[in-house]
């Protein structure tokens, strides 16, 4: 028989037109969070075995006569015996056969089994611990004393058994047992622990003689800083002043140099001033902090400025203040000894505390760290050490040979075949000169021009020697500056000025030649206006003009022909006859000035052939030169004559062009551009030209 399904999701069940059978829904857990009060695994399993039913427990065996007890010993034994011969090296099952055979108090038997497992591992102090326990807590004494006796003497580095051994007898009240026990232990020289409590037990029973020679014992086997300041410490609670003085005293004697010395410092300082003897500890500190590397001692500048600004007056509190600061800077210097500015900052430190001897202390350790590379941005800084230094001891000091040794030493330690400085040796040079020795500064400053020549020095070495007035070493000053620099113009310059200054104008003026005939020149601009300058300050205008022309032989520059143009407006002679009336004087320099200005006009119009000929794309400079004409025409006044410029003046018309890049173009931009008359009447006569044939094109295309 078959009958039709219809399923319907949202119920669930399946539907037949016949029957319905209905299905569970899945379980679906509503509540997640943890409930109130939680069971362990190990509740579980107790509540499951009180619930066991009876008849599923196993049994309870009842002894009831001495034949089945025997039996159930010999099972027992037999099972221990099996399992000793199987894991004969598992400890624990050993301490339970003991510990079985101590509950059926058969302690012979117990003895035997721990004996047994002493023979198989004496070495594990846990199987003593056990064995002289089980004999204690049956109260056989001289039993576990053995035991312990045993176990100390074989195993004397394990404290435990010490520990234990001695607590039995203190419980006993065997102080004197206990107290030969703590001696045997400390014949073995154990740790600080064992020591301290020997002396413990020594106080509970009021031995403050014995507790004060333990502590002697004490400090020899471990002379350590911790060691000493217990013992300092206990005769302090023992009211006993002076022995803890003296206590502190030793431990400084011996330990001074130890790595942990600034801990005994602290102690030993804390201690006077807990004395009320400021003084005393003020001593220590600064005793410590002279003798403890910088590195160690950070909380001793902290207790110390703490101690300062509590007793000290100002000038300890800065004392104690630059004692901080000095810590800090050691510390920095010491991570990087080439940090130079953490090298100024120091010495200022110690220039502002006075003591010279530290003060060149950290000089001389300063300057002992040499850059690694002979490099010059690498000495730059390096150098101003040096050169404090230098000034220290010639201002503040007042020493002049430790200067002088200072810049010795200074010069022979710069590479000068790779670079110099010239600042050295002219402090050096100086240094001599205020010193009145003039030899040796001139033996410096020649030896500076030998091995490392610069601009500054001949400049400096020049200038003492003009003051001095030896005018021949200037002359071979300039000359050796020039062979080592033919290009200088600054130097041929103030050479030509030297020899004008002494009225030596032919000298000065073949300086100049030779200084204009050199084929390279840094400035030569400077050079050609100072050779002119001489020449206009010497009156001579006719070599004025052949120096310019000279000059325009070289260069055709904006700047040269309005300069040009302007020396020809403004060189009016002056020379008249003083016999000559007044009306005639004024004539003569109306005509003189008209001639000026002509040569002024022939100037800008050789200009303008040149920029309207050789150099028609500079337009730009020749619109700026027409501009100077028109103002100079201006300022000649009723002689000037304006209208000579307007008509050659070009309009400004402003173009757009494109802006050139890797990519091509990128927009446009505006620039100025001149169009003059000249090219103006061309570029109108081109129009009319491309018209005309335009025309006739026209009309033959007619014809046909």
């Amino acid at each position: 028989m078959s009958s039709s399904k219809e399923a319907d999701p949202s119920l669930g069940y399946l539907t037949r037109k016949d029957t319905e059978v209905k299905l569970p829904r899945p379980t679906r857990v509503k509540n997640k969070t943890p409930a109130p009060v939680q069971i362990t695994a190990e509740q579980i399993l107790r509540e499951a075995r009180e619930r066991q039913e009876a008849e599923i427990r196993p049994p309870k065996q009842k002894i009831t006569d001495s034949t089945e007890l025997a039996e159930y010993r010999l099972r027992k034994r037999k099972e221990f015996e099996d399992l000793i011969r199987r894991v004969r090296w598992n400890v624990s099952v050993w301490i339970k056969y003991a510990q079985w055979e101590e509950s059926q108090k058969d302690f012979n038997r117990a003895r035997s089994v721990w004996e047994r497992a002493l023979e198989v591992d004496y070495k594990n102090h846990t199987l003593w611990l056990k064995y002289a326990e089980v004999e204690m807590k049956n109260k056989f004494i001289n039993h576990a004393r053995n035991v312990w006796d045993r176990a100390v003497a074989l195993l004397p580095r394990v404290d435990q058994l010490w520990y234990k051994y001695i607590h039995m007898e203190e419980m006993l009240g065997n102080v004197a047992g206990a107290r030969q026990i703590f001696e045997r232990w400390m014949g073995w020289m154990p740790d600080q622990q064992g020591w301290l409590s020997y002396i413990k037990f020594e106080l509970r029973y009021s031995e403050i003689e014995r507790a004060r020679g333990i502590f002697e014992r004490f400090v020899l086997c471990h002379p350590k800083v911790g060691s000493w300041i217990r013992y300092a410490k206990f005769e302090m609670k023992n009211g006993e002043v002076a022995k803890a003085r003296n206590v502190y005293e030793r431990a400084v004697e011996k330990l001074a140099d130890d790595e942990e010395a600034e801990h005994l410092f602290v102690a030993f300082a804390e201690f006077e001033e807990r004395c009320k003897e400021t003084e005393r500890a003020r001593c220590i500190y600064k005793f410590a902090l002279d003798h403890i590397p910088k590195g160690r001692a950070e909380d001793l500048y902290k207790k110390f400025v703490a101690f300062e600004k509590q007793y000290g007056d100002r000038e300890g509190i800065e004392d104690a203040i630059v004692g901080k600061r000095r810590f800090q800077y050691e510390d920095e210097v010491r991570k990087n000894p080439l940090n130079y500015d953490c090298w100024f900052d120091y010495i200022r430190l110690e220039e502002s505390v006075g003591n010279r001897e530290r003060v060149r202390e950290v000089y001389e350790r300063a300057i002992a760290n040499i850059p690694p590379a002979e490099e010059k941005r690498y000495w730059q800084r390096y150098i101003y050490l040096w050169i404090n230094y230098a000034l220290y001891e010639e201002l503040d000091a007042g020493d002049v040979d430790r200067t002088r040794d200072v810049y010795r030493e200074c010069l022979n330690i710069i590479p000068h075949l790779k670079f110099s400085f010239a600042k050295i040796w002219l402090l050096a040079a100086q240094f001599e000169i205020r010193q009145l020795n003039l030899k040796a500064a001139r033996q410096i400053l020649g030896n500076a021009i030998g091995k490392a020549p610069k601009d500054k020095i001949f400049k400096k070495y020049i200038e003492i020697e003009l003051q001095l007035g030896n005018i021949d070493r200037c002359r071979k000053l300039y000359e050796k500056y020039l062979e080592w620099s033919p290009e200088n113009c600054y130097a041929w310059s103030k050479y030509a000025e030297l020899e004008r200054s002494l009225c030596e104008t032919d000298r000065a003026r073949a300086i100049f030649e030779l200084a204009i005939a050199q084929p390279a020149l840094d400035m030569p601009e400077l050079l050609w206006k100072a050779y002119i300058d001489f020449e206009i300050a010497e009156g001579e205008f006719e070599r004025t003009r052949a120096l310019y022309d000279r000059l325009l032989d070289r260069t055709k520059h904006l700047k040269v022909w309005i300069s040009y143009a302007k020396f020809e407006a403004s060189a009016v002679d002056e020379d008249c006859s003083s016999d000559l009336a007044d009306d005639d004087v004024q004539a003569y320099q109306r005509e003189q000035k008209k001639q000026c200005i002509q040569h002024a006009r022939r100037v800008f119009e050789k200009a303008l052939n040149y920029y309207r000929s050789s150099a028609p794309e500079l337009k730009e400079e020749r619109a700026m030169l027409l501009e100077e004409w028109l103002n100079m025409e201006a300022s000649f006044g009723e002689l000037g004559d304006v209208s000579l410029v307007q008509s050659k003046l070009p309009k400004k018309l402003k173009k757009r062009r494109p802006i050139a890049t890797e990519d091509g173009p990128a927009g446009f931009e505006e620039y100025i551009d001149y169009l003059f008359p000249d090219e103006a009447q061309t570029t109108n006569l081109k129009i009319l030209e491309a018209a005309y044939k335009w025309k006739k094109q026209k009309l033959s295309s007619g014809e046909d």
